[in-house]
Parts: C-alpha cells; structure tokens; sequence
C-alpha cells in the first residue's frame, strides 16, 4: 500500500504510459528542440502535481510515463501537456511557426495503455477485502 497516493478523499494509484507525436511525424525532437520538449513536460507536470515516473523524447515522438490524480482525466492532462508544450515550443523557437502553420506542434491523437498492479495481485486484494468484510460481519454479530 505504501506506493498509493492520498487525496481528501481518497487514496490512490493510477499510472499510464503516454505516447504522442510531432504533426506529420516529422524527425524534429532532437538537439535544442528536444531538450524544449524534455524540460517543459517536466515543468507543466510539477505544474499539476502529476508525478512523472519515466520520459524519453525520441526524435519522432514522446513516451511518458506518469502517475495522474484521478481528479484529472487522462484526456484532460494529455490536452494540457500537448497544448501548453506546443506554446512554449514556439516560443522558444520561432523558426517552427514556417513549417508548422497555424500554431499545431502535435498530431492530433494519442496513445495510452495502464501500468499498475496487476490482474492477479487486484483479484486476491478483491478476495482478502471479501473475507475481511465477512469477518467484520460475524464480529458485529457477536456484539
């Protein structure tokens, strides 16, 4: 239980792989351009206290790794990190803006697949939590 978060109300454990790429998959992320890419997704993810467990920008396109609150929507932190990347992009590089009209950095779509406890290790804590639920039961029987 010690890898689980806290939340108010909640505690929690939700970590998803991440990959995205450059619109037109074009062999961009490399040199000062990558580093860009590298230091704002960690900066935009202390942002919203999303803990970021693995990143590795290849020169085509981006793999994360990350822990997301489940007050956050997968979608919702994909759009904030794609979105606000592109911007500081730019910024930082205005050479960009001839090859990418119109401000888009990424493609359009995205990839994300779970990481976290396994299927096994779920079913006997759902097994554990039954039995310890029955027990509970014939305790407050006795009482």
């Amino acid at each position: 239980m010690s890898s689980f978060k806290n939340l108010a109300h909640a505690i929690w454990e939700c970590k998803y792989h991440l990959v995205w790429c450059p619109k037109y998959r074009f062999c961009i992320l490399k040199d000062a351009i990558g580093k860009s890419v590298e230091e704002t997704i960690k900066d935009l993810c202390g942002w919203r206290r999303l803990e970021m467990l693995e990143k590795n920008v290849q020169i085509d396109h981006v793999h994360l790794v990350v822990g997301i609150p489940p007050k956050y929507s997968v979608s919702e932190v994909v759009g904030f990190l794609k979105g606000k990347s592109a911007i500081r992009v730019f910024d930082r590089h205005p050479e960009l803006k001839r090859r990418y009209w119109g401000r888009h950095f990424w493609a359009r779509g995205y990839c994300v697949s779970t990481v976290g406890l396994n299927e096994e290790q779920i079913r006997k804590y759902v097994r554990w939590q039954l039995k310890k639920d029955k027990d509970m039961d014939q305790l407050s029987m006795l009482n």
